[in-house]
């Protein structure tokens, strides 16, 4: 997750109503630093953070990824007769939820890292992974 920047005035002036609009913003994201100057009548802070909703969204989409993944290798499994591992290992299920790659490409090089060849399945993986973005955005991807 990206650092993002954004800045405030604290005018003299105004100094509590500017301060309130800071103290909401600072409690919807997580601080990495905050740099401040003095000029012109006033404070300018200057906030290094990462939005938390991004990072609460971002655990929901992985979370419904694995869900989905886990579900359809436990079908397969069932289907083939074989342990759901031999269908797609663990390792490789948190690493497709956590990258959620949406074409056979992009799936085989996080497969290839983990070590896993997906080849026989990547077109169903693939498949489960677009389906639930899309259930979770609403947008065809």
């Amino acid at each position: 997750m990206n650092l993002e920047i954004r800045t405030f005035s604290i005018r003299d002036a105004a100094s509590e109503e500017d301060e309130g609009r800071l103290a909401a913003f600072l409690r919807t994201v997580e601080v990495e630093r905050i740099d401040t100057a003095y000029a012109d009548g006033g404070w300018r802070v200057l906030v290094h953070f990462r939005d938390l909703r991004r990072k609460e969204e971002r655990a929901q989409i992985e979370t419904a990824i694995q869900a989905a993944l886990n579900l359809w290798r436990a079908d397969m499994a069932r289907n083939l007769g074989i342990d759901r591992e031999a269908v797609l290992p663990s390792a490789l299920v948190s690493e497709v939820a956590r990258y959620a790659p949406t074409t056979e490409i992009e799936l085989s090089v996080i497969a290839n890292a983990v070590g896993v060849n997906v080849r026989e399945r990547g077109a169903d993986i693939v498949r489960v992974v677009r389906q639930t973005m899309e259930e979770l955005t609403g947008e065809d991807l």
